[in-house]
C-alpha cells in the first residue's frame, strides 16, 4: 500500500513538475523542471511496476538537481533549500523498508532482499552535506569596519539642542538622528533593560483602513515627551517615569478614503518673547488626519486661541478641489524663525481632481500665511490672492523637512503628480520638480536650486526620507556643507547644500523602453555613485516555500513585463523594483557627524504594477478602503493601476532573501564598509523560528556618540542596537508589536540615559498592531 501511494504522490508531482516546466520552456525559462517532471513520472511509473530501477533514477533525480542548484545559486541555502528540500524529503522516504522490500528480490532459497539503498543513500548523504555545509557561508553579506575615529571634533547638529533631549522628527533640523550622549556605548547596551512602559489606548479598530501605522518618533523638551497617536491624539508624558502628564484628542474622525491613518511626530516651539510660565509661551502644533494643524500649550495641552482660527488652521485652504479623505499631514512640520512650514500627503492614484501638493510657510504666532511654494506653479511664491486656487494634483511633499537656518533654506523632499504611474498632461513645472529634492527660501519660498531623482517618474518614486545635512570633511581638508538624500530607489544622492551639485558623481544611466501609446519613458535615469540599487532580477532569483510554487514564480517572472529597474507599467502588467516601499523609505537614514558615517536599512521587496483601462474597473465597492495596494482607481484618467508586492501562491516573496539589510557607509569616500542581513522570520511564520533571512522593514535608524545604532523596523517585533562600527548586533529586546517608527534617545534630570522606542504595528507589513511607549536604561 505505501508503495502505491507513494507511486501516486510521484505521478501527482511529476506531472506538476511536467505541465508547469514545459509551459516555463515556451515562456524562455529553464529546462530544468520539464526534465525533472518526467524524471518523476518515469519514478511512479517504476514503483508501480516494482521495478529497484525507481531507486537509481531518483539518485539520478538528486545528483542532477544537486549540481544544477549549485550552478544556479551557489552556497545560498537559503536558496538551496526551495529547490531540494522536497526531493530530499522523497529521497529519504524511499530509502525506508516500507519501500525497498517491495523493490527487493526473492533469493533462490527463499529470502527477501530489499532493494539496494547504496546508490540513493550516497546521493542523498552528499545532497545533505551540501546543504549543511552551506549554512555557514553568507554570498550577500559584506562585511567591513567604518572609521571610528573622530574626524570633526566639535560639529554642526543643527540648532540649538541641548545633549539631553530631542527636540525635532530628526533631533535637530539637520535631521541626522544623531545624538550626543554616550553613557550607553558599545561596551555596556548589552545590559539595556526596560524601565517604564505606556500604552496610549489607541489601537487599530475595525474599521480602520489598511495601512494604520504607528510611526511616531517622540520629543524630548524639558522634562515631558511629547508624542501623537495613528488616530492624532496628542500626549505629553513624563520623562522620567512614563506617566501621562496630558493628552489631547482633536475628533479628527475616520474616512475610508484616507490611504493612511498615520502621525510621525509633533513639531515644538518656544516663544522667546513670551514670558515664562505663560499661557502657550511653548506650544506643541499637531498635524491631524483631517487636514488641520493645531497648536497646543505644551505645559497642559490646550488649545492656543491665538493661532489662526481659534488654535486651528485649515489646510485645505486654497484648493481647487477638495473630497473629503485625501488630503492630510502625516509628518511633522518644520519651524525656523517665527514660520511654521508644511506640506500634505495626497492620496495616491484615487482622482486627476485631487488638493495641491503645494508647500506654505504660516506664521508661527498667528498663523497667517507668509509665503506659498506650488511645484506647479513655481514662481509665484505671495500668498495667493483671495479667491484664487493652488495647482490641482502638483507633486506634494508627505514626508519630513530639514532646515538650515545660516544658509536661509529648507529642504523639501518631492513626490510626484498623481496617477503616479500615468505620465500624460504633465505640465514642464510637474516634469521639472517631481520626484526631487528642493531647496526653498525660508523668508521667501523662492527655489534655490533643484535635484531631481527620478525623470518621468511612473513608478511613485517620490523622495520618501527627510535629507540629512552634515558639514562633510573632503580630502582636500576643505569642508563641505552637504545634503545625505536617501531614494525609493536605492541612490544615496550626497550634495552641496548650498547649490545642489554633487559631491559624489551623478551619471545618467539608459532606462527601458515599453511605455503605452498615449506615454513615453525618459531615455536615461540618474544614478549616483553612493547607491544601494539592487542587481537586477533573474529567473533564478525566483523563490518559494518549495520547488513548485518557486516554478509558478518562474513562469510568472516571464509572463510580467521586466527590463530591470525603471520598467514602466504597462497593461501585460510589470515587475516593478525596487517596489513601491521602496530601498529607502520614510524612515530615512541616521549620520554621526563626527565620524561622518552613514548607518541604514536598505529594503529590496519587488512589487508588480498593471494598468487597467477605464471600462475594466468595476463600480467602487460600499465597504471598499483606502489603500495604496491593490486597485487604485485614478478616477478621471484612462486606467487604473493594480499593484501590490510580487507574492508566490502561499503569499510569500516571489524573490529570494534577502529582502532587508543594515549597512554602513563612509561619508567621506562613498563606500560602503558593510553589508549585514537583518532580521528573522520569527513573526513571519506559524513558528517562532530565529532563523536571520534578512526581513523587509519600514522604519529608520538613530546613533549615538557611543558607536551605537538603534533600529526596530523589521517585520520582526524587535529593538536592536548594532556596532556602528561594523554593523554587528550588539543587544536585542523583544516588542509586543511591530516597531515601524524611529527610536529616539535622552537623558533625565540624574544624567541616566534613556532609549525610547514606540511599537505600534504598520498594517501595510501586517505586523502585530498596538499602542506601546517603551523606556530602556542601563541598570543604576
Amino acid at each position: 500500500m505505501a508503495l502505491k501511494i507513494t507511486a501516486i504522490i510521484f505521478t501527482l508531482l511529476g506531472l506538476a513538475l511536467a505541465i508547469g516546466g514545459g509551459q516555463l520552456v515556451m515562456l524562455g525559462g529553464s529546462v530544468y523542471y520539464l526534465i525533472c517532471g518526467l524524471a518523476f513520472v518515469l519514478t511512479a511509473i517504476l514503483l508501480f511496476l516494482k521495478k529497484r530501477a525507481a531507486l537509481h533514477v531518483y539518485a539520478g533525480i538528486v545528483i542532477v538537481s544537486l549540481v544544477w542548484a549549485l550552478w544556479e545559486v551557489g552556497f545560498d541555502w537559503w536558496q538551496l533549500g526551495p529547490r531540494g528540500g522536497l526531493i530530499i524529503v522523497l529521497g529519504f522516504w524511499l530509502l525506508t523498508p516500507w519501500i525497498r522490500k517491495p523493490l527487493g528480490f526473492l533469493s533462490p532459497s527463499g529470502m527477501q532482499y530489499s532493494a539496494s539503498a547504496v546508490p540513493l543513500a550516497i546521493a542523498s548523504v552528499i545532497a545533505v552535506v551540501v546543504a549543511v555545509a552551506s549554512m555557514f557561508f553568507d554570498p550577500y553579506d559584506q562585511s567591513g569596519e567604518l572609521p571610528d575615529q573622530s574626524v570633526a571634533a566639535a560639529p554642526k547638529l543643527g540648532g540649538d539642542v541641548p545633549d539631553g533631549e530631542w527636540h525635532q522628527y530628526g533631533r535637530t533640523p539637520y535631521g541626522q538622528r544623531y545624538s550626543p550622549l554616550d553613557q550607553v556605548n558599545v561596551d555596556n547596551v548589552a545590559n539595556l533593560t526596560e524601565v517604564w512602559r505606556y500604552q496610549t489606548g489607541d489601537v487599530k479598530r475595525p474599521d480602520d483602513v489598511g495601512e494604520t501605522t504607528y510611526q511616531v518618533t517622540p520629543l524630548k523638551v524639558g522634562s515631558s515627551l511629547y508624542l501623537c497617536t495613528p488616530h492624532n491624539l496628542a500626549i505629553a508624558l513624563d520623562a522620567t517615569t512614563g506617566k501621562e502628564k496630558w493628552r489631547y484628542d482633536p475628533n479628527s474622525g475616520m474616512n475610508p478614503d484616507r490611504q493612511h491613518q498615520t502621525c510621525r511626530g509633533v513639531s515644538y516651539y518656544k516663544d522667546q518673547a513670551a514670558a515664562a510660565g505663560s499661557a502657550c509661551a511653548e506650544r506643541v502644533y499637531l498635524p491631524t488626519s483631517d487636514a488641520r494643524l493645531i497648536a497646543l500649550d505644551a505645559a497642559n495641552g490646550q488649545v492656543c486661541p491665538a493661532f489662526a482660527q481659534n488654535g486651528t488652521l485649515r489646510l485645505e485652504t486654497g484648493m481647487q478641489h477638495n473630497p473629503a479623505g485625501y488630503y492630510y499631514s502625516t509628518s511633522p512640520p518644520a519651524i525656523v524663525g517665527n514660520k511654521i512650514i508644511i506640506g500634505g500627503a495626497v492620496n495616491d492614484n484615487y482622482s486627476t481632481q485631487e488638493q495641491s501638493g503645494v508647500i506654505r510657510a504660516f506664521d508661527v504666532n498667528t498663523g497667517a500665511l507668509i509665503w506659498n511654494w506650488d511645484s506647479g506653479n513655481p514662481s509665484q511664491t505671495q500668498p495667493i490672492a483671495e479667491g484664487q486656487t493652488y495647482t490641482t494634483n502638483s507633486p506634494n511633499s508627505w514626508s519630513v523637512f530639514s532646515v538650515d537656518e545660516e544658509l536661509g533654506l529648507v529642504y523639501i523632499p518631492l513626490g510626484n503628480q498623481v496617477p503616479d504611474q500615468l505620465g500624460m498632461n504633465r505640465s514642464e513645472s510637474v516634469e521639472k520638480y517631481s520626484s526631487s529634492i528642493v531647496a526653498l527660501d525660508i523668508n521667501t519660498g523662492a527655489d534655490r536650486w533643484v535635484r531631481q531623482t527620478v525623470h518621468h517618474d511612473l513608478w511613485d518614486m517620490d523622495v520618501p526620507a527627510q535629507p540629512v545635512l552634515i558639514d562633510l570633511s573632503r580630502p582636500d581638508n576643505s569642508v563641505v556643507p552637504a545634503l545625505v538624500g536617501p531614494t525609493k530607489q536605492g541612490d544615496i544622492y550626497v550634495l552641496d547644500r548650498r547649490t545642489g551639485e554633487p559631491i559624489f558623481p551623478i551619471t545618467e544611466e539608459p532606462a527601458p523602453k515599453g511605455a503605452i501609446p498615449e506615454d513615453f519613458t525618459a531615455p536615461t535615469q540618474p544614478t549616483s555613485a553612493v547607491s544601494f540599487k539592487p542587481e537586477p532580477l533573474k529567473e533564478s532569483d525566483m523563490w518559494g516555500v518549495s520547488m513548485l510554487d518557486q516554478m509558478v514564480c518562474r513562469i510568472w517572472y516571464h509572463q510580467y513585463n521586466y527590463e530591470g529597474r525603471y520598467t514602466p507599467p504597462s497593461l501585460n502588467g510589470s515587475i516593478i523594483y525596487p517596489g513601491n516601499f521602496g530601498t529607502f523609505n520614510w524612515g530615512s537614514v541616521a549620520v554621526d557627524p563626527e565620524r561622518q558615517v552613514m548607518f541604514g536599512m536598505p529594503t529590496y521587496l519587488a512589487f508588480t504594477s498593471k494598468l487597467v483601462p477605464r471600462a475594466d474597473i468595476p463600480a467602487k465597492g460600499q465597504d471598499e478602503k483606502g489603500s495604496e495596494q491593490g486597485l487604485n482607481r485614478n478616477d478621471g484618467a484612462p486606467y487604473g493601476v493594480l499593484m501590490g508586492p510580487f507574492l508566490g501562491p502561499l503569499n510569500i516573496p516571489c524573490q529570494a532573501p534577502p529582502w532587508g539589510y543594515v549597512a554602513g557607509v563612509d561619508l567621506r569616500t562613498g563606500k560602503t564598509a558593510y553589508k549585514h542581513r537583518n532580521g528573522t522570520v520569527h513573526d513571519m511564520t506559524p513558528l517562532p523560528l530565529p532563523f536571520k533571512v534578512g526581513v523587509p522593514g519600514i522604519g529608520g535608524p538613530m546613533i549615538t556618540k557611543g558607536g551605537v545604532a538603534f533600529l526596530g523596523a523589521a517585520v520582526d517585533n524587535y529593538l536592536r542596537a548594532y556596532d556602528l562600527k561594523n554593523g554587528k548586533t550588539l543587544w536585542e529586546a523583544r516588542l509586543p508589536a511591530g516597531g515601524q517608527a524611529t527610536p529616539m534617545t535622552y537623558a533625565v534630570e540624574d544624567g541616566r540615559q534613556f532609549v525610547v522606542m514606540v511599537a505600534g504595528g504598520h498594517g501595510s507589513v501586517g505586523t502585530t498592531p498596538g499602542d506601546y511607549v517603551i523606556a530602556y536604561a542601563l541598570p543604576r
